[in-house]
């Protein structure tokens, strides 16, 4: 399923049901800059370590996951993270995280309210909501697209219907801010008639372009300014081949989808821009620094080459021109020396899940784990989210389109969406409910990055014992399954150093407290504190992540005695 016809079924599900809504943000801990402390300080008696006063005293995340009960327009200075769709995170000067959004909510609430939707937070944890940065589509986009249309000896479209996906935010230094968006086309191509099954017209859906704001004030969601024009949706077949016999043929028009754009600003002070998505592959290209357009002139957007201004393609999912992959997410860590490059697989109701792969240099070669090429023809390693369910809880499904950011003192962390499963008893429409995901970032040994398996909840980052870690815990192996939510097994650490039962029963465990890696059954288990999400009621508990000597992802977390 395509990504436009699943979020106008979703809409219509959810908005026929139901009159509800859907969005979302993200944030830092405290261990962040500015951030605000989430938990009362309590009093420390003389016998009391600091450590276990602070762990004791620890308050968790309150706000719900299902948020049926306040989806509505009026009660959205509730939401916190509640209705997020295709986040991006920006760290501001003036000490917040800034967070946009594709316009998506559960009912279609937040339609007549302005696009790209935003929040700030301070703490990652708790999150305002500040509404709509963009009133209307610029004039720009329809006389872009009709300007193309005519070249191509194609009627005008005078009312062409859009959709506002998945924009970039990013602290450019200096005081200022851009964030790049794609506004899609949702019309046929020939006709100019909109995309439904009984217009079709043997053609293929109409471009999408990339344009960007600019601010000196994020807080002021009036204070965005339009710049224009970046590009466009780019055909690497002639101005006239745009037809397409049937809708089961995937041989698509457009090589390059101007849609997700993903901006890097390099410690060199270069702009480059990768986007794409569900065509062939993603593009790479460099920005002007002060014009915030491409560098080199763009070509007719179609007959392009590699010279022709639209990017170099450096990731691929296969060969095919119809490919199961979006959401290219670039970063560089200056710690590693890599770039890295994240992207989602499959459709985004259930399979949703990430991969990455890393390079030295930022147009490549980009390579997975095990070594395959980003531009090869097989799926990348390692899997980075899945689908998946620990016990007590319904758990997460469409969980992927990352954005990645750190806090400038060397923590990094993940936000993403994440999904009901569908059919939830109780709660109509379930797979269209939305939480906005932030999750810490450990990196390994060797430089790739695991995500860990619970939410940041602001827990103190108190060392970890090995006595801590005697007990049950809960383990997933989250290697790829399609469609599949991988459930947990418990498997229990004894004293002796032995798994004692559950997977892996027989081998043995140690555990290194300087670097918190815990080793059992020869795998590297990367620990951290973090919030229980499914213990009622919430508290902290400690976790693991792992990419496994086979390549396979592992998820884990200690089983906590409430």
């Amino acid at each position: 399923m395509n990504r436009m016809t699943y979020v106008k079924q979703m809409v219509w599900v959810s908005g026929a049901f139901l009159a509800c809504t859907l969005l979302m943000a993200c944030g830092g801990g405290n261990d962040t800059p500015g951030a605000e402390p989430e938990q009362p300080e309590t009093p420390i008696t003389p016998d009391e370590p600091k450590e276990d006063a602070e762990l004791t005293a620890y308050k968790a995340p309150a706000y719900i996951d299902n948020y049926t009960g306040m989806a509505g327009w009026t009660q959205r200075s509730q939401w916190n993270l509640s209705n997020v769709h295709d986040p991006t995170v920006m760290r501001a000067d003036d000490g917040y995280y800034y967070m946009y959004q594709t316009d998506a909510s559960y009912g279609n609430v937040h339609e007549g309210h302005g696009h790209f939707h935003a929040r700030r937070s301070k703490d990652l944890v708790k999150w305002e909501y500040l509404g709509g940065t963009m009133p209307n589509a610029p004039a720009w986009v329809k006389d872009s697209l009709n300007a193309i249309r005519f070249r191509q000896g194609l009627p005008a479209i005078d009312a062409p219907r859009y959709g506002y996906w998945a924009p970039t935010a990013r602290n450019i230094g200096g005081g200022k801010y851009r964030m790049y968006y794609s506004i899609v086309v949702d019309n046929y191509i020939k006709s100019g008639a909109a995309n439904t099954v009984a217009n079709f017209d043997r053609s293929w859906t109409e471009r999408a372009f990339i344009g960007y704001m600019e601010t000196t004030n994020p807080a002021d969601n009036n204070s965005w300014e339009d710049k224009g024009y970046v590009l466009c949706s780019a055909s690497d077949k002639g101005k006239d081949d745009w037809t397409r016999p049937n809708t089961n043929d995937w041989t698509g028009y457009f090589k390059f989808n101007a849609i997700d754009p993903s901006l890097l600003v390099t410690p060199q002070g270069e702009h480059w821009l990768v986007y794409g998505s569900w065509h062939s592959g993603f593009a790479l290209l460099q920005l002007d620094p002060e014009t915030g357009k491409p560098l080199q002139p763009l070509s007719e957007p179609w007959n392009i080459t590699d010279t022709s201004g639209y990017g170099v393609q450096i990731a691929t999912r296969g060969n095919s021109r119809w490919q199961g992959s979006e959401a290219p997410e670039l970063i560089y860590n200056a710690t590693t020396g890599y770039y890295y490059l994240f992207m989602a697989y499959d459709a985004l109701d259930v399979p949703y899940n990430t991969r990455v792969a890393r390079s030295q240099n930022i147009d490549g070669p980009y390579y997975g784990i095990d070594g395959s090429k980003a531009l090869g023809a097989g799926d990348l390693l390692p899997v980075v989210t899945h689908p998946y369910r620990f016990n007590n809880n319904n758990g997460w499904v469409g969980f992927s389109h990352c954005c990645i950011f750190d806090d400038g003192a060397g923590n990094w962390y993940y936000a993403s969406q994440a999904r009901f499963p569908p059919d939830v008893a109780g709660i109509n429409a379930s797979n269209a409910i939305m939480m906005g995901h932030v999750r810490t970032i450990r990196w390994t040994s060797d430089g790739w990055p695991l995500v860990l398996p619970e939410r940041y909840g602001n827990v103190p980052r108190i060392a970890i014992t090995e006595d801590e870690l005697i007990g049950n815990w809960e383990h997933i192996d989250l290697s790829y399954s399609y469609g599949q939510q991988k459930t947990a097994s418990v498997m229990t650490l004894g004293s002796n150093h032995k798994i004692t039962s559950g997977t892996w029963t027989g081998a043995t465990w140690s555990y290194d407290a300087a670097t918190q890696i815990l080793t059992a059954n020869n795998q590297r288990l990367y620990l951290s504190r973090e919030c229980d999400w499914e213990a009622s009621p919430r508290t902290h508990t400690i976790v693991y992540s792992a990419y496994g000597t086979n390549h396979k992802t592992y998820w884990g977390k200690k089983v906590v005695d409430n």
